[in-house]
């Protein structure tokens, strides 16, 4: 399995939650969900083109 695969996967699932919850009243906790998804999108993509 390539390095940095399951980071990106795992952010692409985090933001897909943060996001379905932008909507709710926990708008600053969803808004931090994403964030973190997002930043777990980046560094797994940085791994998996740094490590071809």
């Amino acid at each position: 399995m390539r390095e940095g695969l399951i980071p990106t996967v795992l952010g692409t699932v985090v933001s897909a939650s943060g996001a379905a919850f932008l909507g709710s009243k926990y708008k600053l906790a969803a808004t931090g969900v994403l964030g973190f998804g997002l930043a777990h999108i980046v560094l797994g993509a940085i791994d998996l083109i740094e490590h071809r």
